[in-house]
């Protein structure tokens, strides 16, 4: 468990020197609990002591950077069992398996298709992050498949071979991107560990069980090998499902630091309905990083979406800027609509305007990221949060008119509206989906 404030004073001098910049040593050690002050900031903390608290400062489940350049992203550095406690931190890595056996051609081809793999949604690009690339031929193909990989994306590379030496070899061809080692288990783990050291790369550590994951986990770290990600292999998904939870429950809950590290999951299935559902499933339950077999865009986009919704911050919802609009070649007679800064219900609206084909103006009104009715609810969305925005937005020196199109929802607001704001009130329809028929038939 954490030391707490009281603990960490205990291990300080007692000096109350003042050097730290704070009154007392227990302020101090109030400071390092909550970690908004570093043990360096005290100049008679023994390095003993500095060396605990550095080691209580790490997160409980490790955190992970992967590949090199642009396209690295960070696994690990979860804090909670349950998103709603605070968050979870790091989007978990979605990447795609490419076997050694296709033909150079197929093989650039599926790297191309995985490359284009890219969506917009509610004005945040959902991407993927790795290509994994699994042996089946011999040691000179791995090898050739993985230059090829390397050659056709800047995307992080997973290296599944079937044993050290090819691991090696394709370790030495890719080493510059900081490849992912797959995979150290009990009987090769220190022929593993010699590769990771010799180039510096992070490595899966695959067992069934967690004992044997604990195992092999303590003694890579012996042998100077500590970016580490965590398989317990093919399973069926409720037993799947467990082994994620206690890892989760036994880093965060027990502080059992052999277990705290990010966890792998492959999601293959050759029904990709299947594949996303289980895929959905580990984002869910605690994956860092998982690699899937199929590359349709619905698929990808499917999981992409999930993973974007369980990674935002449930205490801050996703929003947009609150201010003026403009939807194509806007001007004097355009229609003016007002919503909420809501990111899902500002780009639906803006859909539905752009698919009417009308160049209008949007207003988004800062109700801290609340959608209409809930921001109304609040008292967020209200006649004179909307009067604010039209006059801070320059809207009336843009236009001719005095129309503003509300939501149907919040009907109840014109009179109010009107009379703050000066505009003539019209009510739009209830749901986004009835804006582009009624702005094509608006007088």
């Amino acid at each position: 468990m954490p030391l707490s404030g009281l603990d960490i004073y205990k291990l300080l001098p007692k000096t109350n020197c003042r050097r730290c910049g704070l009154s007392t040593c227990l302020a101090f050690a109030m400071q390092l609990a909550k970690k908004t002050m570093s043990a360096d900031k005290c100049p008679f903390i023994s390095e003993q002591t500095k060396k605990l608290l550095e080691e209580q400062s790490q997160p409980a489940i490790r955190t992970l950077i992967l590949g090199e350049g642009k396209d690295r992203f960070e696994a690990g550095g979860e804090t909670v069992m349950f998103r709603h406690e605070e968050k979870f931190r790091n989007p978990c890595g979605i990447g795609f398996v490419i076997e050694d056996s296709l033909s150079d051609e197929e093989i650039a081809s599926r790297v191309k298709k995985i490359n284009s793999l890219k969506f917009e949604r509610v004005g945040q690009v959902l991407d993927v992050n790795m290509v994994a690339v699994r042996q089946n031929s011999d040691q000179k193909r791995f090898v050739r498949a993985t230059e090829i990989v390397m050659d056709s994306t800047g995307l992080p590379v997973v290296l599944m071979g079937s044993s050290p030496a090819s691991l090696r070899q394709a370790a030495s061809a890719a080493s510059e991107r900081k490849p992912l080692l797959y995979c150290a288990t009990k009987d090769n783990f220190t022929q593993i560990a010699s590769i990771a050291k010799d180039f510096r790369l992070p490595v899966v550590v695959s067992a069934p069980s967690l004992d044997e994951l604990s195992y092999v986990t303590k003694e890579l770290v012996s042998l100077g090998v500590d970016a580490l990600l965590l398989d317990t292999g093919r399973k069926p998904l409720s037993e799947k499902i467990w082994d994620a939870t206690q890892i989760r429950r036994q880093a965060l809950k027990k502080a059992n630091r052999a277990l705290g590290y990010p966890e792998f999951v492959m999601a293959e299935n050759d029904d990709p309905y299947e594949e996303a559902a289980e895929a959905a499933v580990h984002i869910t339950k605690y994956a860092s990083v998982i690699i899937l077999k199929g590359i349709q865009s619905w698929e990808a986009l499917s999981v992409l979406t999930l993973r974007q919704n369980i990674y935002t911050d449930p205490q801050k919802p996703l929003q947009i800027e609150p201010r003026l609009y403009p939807v194509g070649e806007a001007g004097e007679n355009s229609p003016v609509l007002v919503t909420t800064n809501f990111s899902l219900t500002y780009y639906t609206v803006l859909g539905e305007v752009e698919a009417s084909k009308i160049p209008s103006y949007i207003i988004s009104v800062d109700t801290e990221g609340m959608s209409v009715l809930t921001a109304w609810a609040a008292e967020k969305f209200t006649a004179q949060a909307i009067s604010d925005s039209l006059e801070n937005s320059g809207i009336k020196k843009m236009i001719k008119h005095k129309n503003l199109i509300i939501p149907g929802y919040v009907a109840v607001l014109s009179g109010e509206l009107e009379e703050k704001s000066g505009f003539k009130v019209i009510v739009g329809p209830k749901e986004a989906a009835g804006i582009s028929s009624f702005l094509k038939n608006l007088n």
